[in-house]
């Protein structure tokens, strides 16, 4: 099994209930507040189910959801279809976005499942894709320095402030007997450094600075934020 193969099928990620519709909340009041009051063109890549896709929609002229796991890709065509202004599309199907039509581009908590060759090949085509002017943000990005245990500290912490704690400590319990974990030990999560991850930017064509905070609720991973040059 892959990382691809994973997110393809029923997993046990979200520790309740509760916890998968507080995420997809966080995410999309964070896409929201990137989007401000400019309406873009958003490609939101590696979107996951996009609970609340239909309220980032609001905020932009037209949203497009990719993500790399065909059953969630079908439950989003199935669910979000028909909604104006929005389209689901596969990372194949995101090459055909006209070029230099996108205002934002927003990765989130994608990166450390890509190999650097699949790296690569994205930034090139976020580049493309983007508009003169327009931002690509890559976020919840793990840095090889910081310890697992933040990921845990950070989990809780929300899991007390949105009344799921109970739950989150069971949660954890379960994932380290599950099949993320043994992936996790067997193929790793790819980690970049900062500093390397800014001169991968500017290869592709990109300025980037490191955002003040991440996206979401772990503040010990990162966000980088970058502009086609």
């Amino acid at each position: 099994m892959d990382w691809k193969s994973f997110w393809d099928q029923p997993n046990a990620i979200y520790v309740s209930e509760r916890h998968r519709i507080v995420h997809y909340r966080l995410i999309a009041d964070e896409l929201i507040a990137l989007a401000g009051n400019a309406q873009p063109v958003l490609l939101d890549h590696g979107c996951g189910e996009a609970l609340e896709a239909e309220r980032v929609a609001s905020a932009c002229s037209r949203l497009y959801l990719v993500d790399a796991a065909p059953s969630v890709s079908a439950k989003l065509s199935a669910r979000l279809g028909s909604l104006p202004g929005v389209s689901v599309l596969s990372p194949e199907d995101a090459t055909t976005i006209a070029d230099n039509s996108l205002d934002l581009v927003v990765a989130n908590s994608v990166l450390q499942y890509l190999s650097s060759d699949e790296l690569d090949v994205s930034l090139a085509l976020w580049r493309a894709k983007l508009k003169a002017g327009g931002r690509l943000v890559l976020a919840d990005i793990v840095q090889p320095d910081i310890s697992p245990l933040a990921d845990i500290g950070a989990l809780l912490s929300l899991a007390w402030r949105q009344g799921f704690f109970p739950a989150a400590l069971l949660g954890l319990m379960r994932t380290a007997l599950s099949p993320y974990a043994r992936l996790r030990k067997n193929l790793g999560l790819s980690m970049h450094r900062e500093t390397e991850l800014l001169a991968r930017l500017s290869r592709f064509g990109f300025a980037a600075t490191r955002a003040t905070r991440n996206l979401g609720h772990n503040q010990a991973r990162m966000t980088l934020i970058a502009q086609p040059v």
